[in-house]
C-alpha cells in the first residue's frame, strides 16, 4: 500500500480510534528503536510471517531517514542455505538483549512463542505486540500493545500498514525523498476531503 492509498485509507478512517492507536503504537515502536539506536526484531508465528511488514519498515526506514527502524525478519523455518536476510531464525530471540525491540505480530494462536518472548523480555528486551486476541499470555508480556479482534472493521494486514506508515512519520523532520511523499500525502488527503460547507 503507497502513500496515497495510505493517505484514502486515513480519510475513511477519520474519526474512529483506528488513527490514534496506530500513531500511538508506531510512536512507542519509533521511539523504542530510535532510543536505543536500532535492534529491531520482527517475529511472526510459526503460521503467519510478517514479510510485508517488514518490507514496509524497510522502506519506512529509508524514506524517514531513520534506518532504526529496518527491522531483523526472525523467521521460524528459517534455514543456513537462505540469502543472509533470511536466514535468521528463532534462535537470534534468545539471545537478544537489553536495548533491542521485539515486534510480535500473532493474527492467531501465539503458544509456541510465549518461552522465547518471556526469555527476551527478561533480558531486558521491550516487547511489542500486534496481535487479534484481546486476553493472553503474550498480550500480557508485552510492554506496548496494539489488539485487531477478528470482529473489528479492519483486518490485521491493514492495520499493520497503518502502523508501519506512522512509524516513519512520527520522527524529526524528513529529509530528501520523504518531503515528496509527505507532500503527496498531502495531496491525497485534500483532494479526498469534502468540500467545505457554504455559509
Amino acid at each position: 500500500m503507497d502513500a496515497v492509498r495510505v493517505a484514502l485509507l486515513r480519510e475513511v478512517l477519520a474519526g474512529t480510534e483506528w488513527l490514534n492507536a496506530t500513531r500511538r503504537f508506531a510512536g512507542a515502536l519509533r521511539g523504542s528503536v530510535v532510543t536505543h539506536g536500532g535492534g529491531l526484531l520482527l517475529l511472526g508465528t510459526p503460521d503467519y510471517e510478517p514479510w510485508h511488514l517488514a518490507a514496509h519498515l524497510v522502506d519506512e526506514a529509508a524514506w524517514s531517514g531513520t534506518p532504526e527502524l529496518a527491522p531483523t525478519l526472525v523467521r521460524h523455518d528459517a534455514r543456513p542455505t537462505d540469502p543472509a536476510h533470511l536466514a535468521v531464525g528463532p534462535g537470534r530471540i534468545e539471545t537478544a538483549r537489553r536495548g533491542e525491540t521485539l515486534l510480535v505480530v500473532a493474527p492467531g494462536d501465539s503458544d509456541a512463542l510465549l518461552e522465547r518472548i518471556h526469555t527476551a523480555r527478561r533480558a531486558g528486551v521491550t516487547v511489542l505486540t500486534l496481535s487479534s486476541s484481546t486476553d493472553d499470555a503474550l498480550t500480557a508480556m508485552a510492554h506496548e500493545t496494539l489488539t485487531v479482534p477478528e470482529a473489528a472493521e479492519l483486518d490485521l494486514d491493514t492495520v499493520q500498514h497503518l502502523v508501519s506508515a506512522a512509524t516513519g512519520e512520527n520522527g524529526p523532520s524528513p529529509r530528501g525523498r520523504r518531503r515528496f511523499r509527505d507532500r503527496l500525502a498531502r495531496l491525497a488527503e485534500t483532494v479526498m476531503a469534502p468540500p467545505p460547507t457554504p455559509w
